[in-house]
């Protein structure tokens, strides 16, 4: 097991495979039900033309609520679990890909930001037909008028097999207007947000810890540490990568085939603020998720050790 200052990581090969991934659906999942509503909110916001649907984050959320209830906070949720197995291959790979390196170099730093942005690589392939499905179902209710892709009436007033009718409705017209292609709208814009903001995360997440676990007392748990750190690496990645995620939101869910042009429009229409639209949304939901995320993969890697290891780490 490897010791970086006063914080031990445990690696790839401290792990019971079979538990990990047990633990890890379970996880995944939880984790999925908890930011999807913030998930939602900071599309629509990204998506709409100034301040013409929403002022704000709180503004979103309040709205949404009373005009669309509870469910419209979940609109495109049943399509978005499926990402279930893109957060399987990016763990996965993150280990690997960091197994791999510590052959190279032992720097944390360099084995964090190879690993983060393989991960992302990975994920996203899988992903980005799943989100360019799931955000046109996110418009939908109040912000329908800013995408491409309305439901018909049909699947509206049928509500037996609802979920069905209307992913089914969403494909069919992605299908339609652009063949196989358009499932991978804004695949090279992800990319571009999601690698820098895995490649990112992961290294100021291990420096927060050390730097937390410099100035706590030697007994303080080290997962309280770990969950501090992952919300300002949450942070920090969500404010460096925004710009890309703007213009990323925007080509999946209008459809645009290029991101330099969407990115010019952007701020011709918006300037330079509207590069932010969103931030607060995504630091919002960031920062819970990170805590989240990370307190549930450092027990989940705990819960998963070897069991000759269980008694080696300091928890």
């Amino acid at each position: 097991m490897q010791q970086k200052g006063n914080i031990q990581i445990i690696e790839w090969e401290d792990l019971d495979k079979r538990k990990f991934y047990s633990f890890g659906i379970f996880m995944t999942m939880a984790i999925r039900v908890t930011v999807y509503p913030a998930t939602l909110i900071r599309t629509r916001l990204q998506v709409q033309k100034g301040k013409s649907l929403y002022s704000g984050t709180f503004d979103a959320f309040f709205k949404i609520l009373r005009a669309e209830g509870v469910r419209g906070l979940y609109r495109g949720f049943m399509v978005n679990t499926f990402t279930i197995v893109s957060g399987q291959a990016y763990i996965t790979t993150y280990e690997l890909v960091r197994k791999y390196v510590s052959q190279y170099s032992e720097a944390n730093t360099v084995k964090s930001v190879v690993a983060g942005g393989s991960a992302s690589l990975v994920a996203q392939s899988i992903t980005v037909p799943i989100d360019v499905v799931s955000q046109q179902l996110m418009m939908q209710g109040q912000g329908e008028h800013l995408t491409r892709f309305r439901l018909g009436s049909n699947s509206e007033n049928k509500k037996p097999a609802r979920f069905f009718r209307q992913t089914r409705n969403i494909v069919s017209q992605i299908f339609a207007a652009d063949g196989c292609r358009g499932f991978y709208k804004g695949y090279v814009a992800s990319l571009l947000t999601y690698i820098p903001n895995s490649a990112v995360w992961w290294p100021f997440y291990h420096f927060y810890a050390e730097q937390l676990s410099i100035l706590a007392p030697s007994d303080c748990p080290h997962l309280v540490l770990q969950a501090m750190a992952g919300p300002l690496a949450a942070a920090t990645a969500s404010t460096v990568t925004n710009p890309m995620d703007v213009v990323r939101a925007r080509v999946q869910v209008e459809g645009r085939t290029s991101v330099i042009q969407t990115f010019r429009e952007l701020i011709r229409e918006e300037g330079c603020w509207g590069l932010t639209k969103g931030l607060s949304a995504r630091i919002i939901s960031s920062a819970p998720t990170a805590i989240v995320i990370v307190v549930g993969y450092e027990t989940l890697k705990k819960l998963s050790l070897r069991p000759e290891l269980v008694d080696s780490r300091h928890w």
